[in-house]
C-alpha cells in the first residue's frame, strides 16, 4: 500500500469510527468537502501536513494519533 492510499483509508476508518460523513468531517475541519474527497479518491496524491492537521483537529485527535496505526507501519518503499 502506498502512503496516499493509507491516508485515505485512515480518514475513512476514522469517519466510520466516529459515525460521521466525509462532508461532516470537512465541516468540522473547516476545509472544503472537495479537498477531503480529493484525498479520499486519490485525486490529491500528496495531501499537505497542514491539511491533515486540520482533519485531525476536526476529529479531535493529534497528528500522532492519526499516524499511530498499523496501516502506516506496513507502507511500501516509495523511492525507486
Amino acid at each position: 500500500m502506498k502512503t496516499q492510499e493509507a491516508i485515505s483509508k485512515r480518514i475513512e476508518d476514522l469517519c466510520s469510527k466516529n459515525n460521521i460523513t466525509i462532508n461532516k468531517l470537512a465541516n468540522l475541519a473547516a476545509i472544503p468537502p472537495s479537498t477531503v474527497k480529493n484525498i479520499i479518491y486519490g485525486v490529491s496524491k500528496n495531501p499537505g501536513i497542514v491539511t491533515i492537521k486540520m482533519l485531525c483537529d476536526g476529529l479531535d485527535i493529534t497528528l500522532t494519533e492519526f499516524f499511530d496505526d498499523d496501516i502506516f507501519k506496513e507502507l511500501e518503499q516509495e523511492i525507486e
